[in-house]
């Protein structure tokens, strides 16, 4: 058995899924216990700080296809966590908002999630998680 470097040891996409996972899992057993989904959990931390997002935006944030988020919404809605209105500039449109239940729901989670993020910051410095934030963030920007 040889230590040589494999193709995934230096791809980027791979090692940015890898720490991802890593990373998330943690935070995502929490979730889960909590009782939502991994989507619910994206949806209602996406919403969490803004006034509403068309479930487009949505889509395009939780990573899924808008007929999922679709449906996802129509049941967070019947749950109490979120609501749906049209957006008054085109009625083919729907904004999602978070209740005040979603918001009570959400809240711990994401003291949690601060809370875990922090803690993987301190293994790895304050200064280079902002500039690995920078430069993800630029990366995203110029791929949407």
């Amino acid at each position: 058995m040889t230590n040589s470097a494999g193709f995934v040891d230096d791809y980027l996409a791979y090692l940015l899924a890898r720490a991802s996972h890593l990373i998330s899992s943690e935070v995502h057993a929490v979730v889960e216990a909590s009782g939502l989904s991994l989507m619910e959990w994206r949806v209602m931390a996406s919403l969490s700080g803004k006034d509403a997002l068309s479930v487009g935006e949505l889509a395009d944030i939780v990573l899924a296809k808008q007929p999922t988020v679709t449906k996802l919404v129509g049941r967070m809605a019947e749950a109490g966590w979120v609501k749906r209105v049209d957006a008054p500039h085109d009625k083919r449109q729907s904004l999602v908002s978070l209740t005040a239940a979603g918001q009570r729901k959400v809240k711990p989670l994401l003291v949690q999630a601060r809370t875990h993020e922090a803690q993987v910051m301190a293994d790895i410095g304050l200064g280079e998680v902002a500039q690995l934030k920078k430069v993800l963030e630029r990366m995203i920007a110029v791929r949407v």
